[in-house]
């Protein structure tokens, strides 16, 4: 399963508090988990099986949750049982159409 999760605090304890710091708290978490994972502008995606992957976002937000009395959760998931690597199949398969 693949999933896309974007985690941020809603608000932040003091105003001149840094949101990226507690998306980079949350994404450090991600790349510590030894699942092949990216991160763009918009989300992080991770892969793997249904438990481990779940137990990275709700860790993920638990970090977010350390920071913020409020958080925003965004998740989206693939699941596709008996297919792995899917984080570089699916692009390579749709850079094949555009060439």
């Amino acid at each position: 399963m693949i999933i896309a999760f974007s985690v941020a605090p809603a608000v932040t304890a003091t105003p001149d508090a840094e949101m990226s710091a507690a998306v980079a708290d949350a994404v450090r978490i991600v790349r510590d988990s030894g699942l092949p994972n990216e991160t763009n502008a918009m989300f992080t995606l991770v892969e793997g099986e249904w438990d481990e992957v779940m137990d990275v976002v709700k860790r993920a937000t638990e970090a977010v949750a350390a920071v913020s009395p409020r958080v925003s959760l965004v998740l989206k998931a693939d699941i596709r049982a008996g297919y792995g690597d899917q984080l570089h199949q699916k692009v390579e398969s749709l850079e094949k159409h555009l060439h």
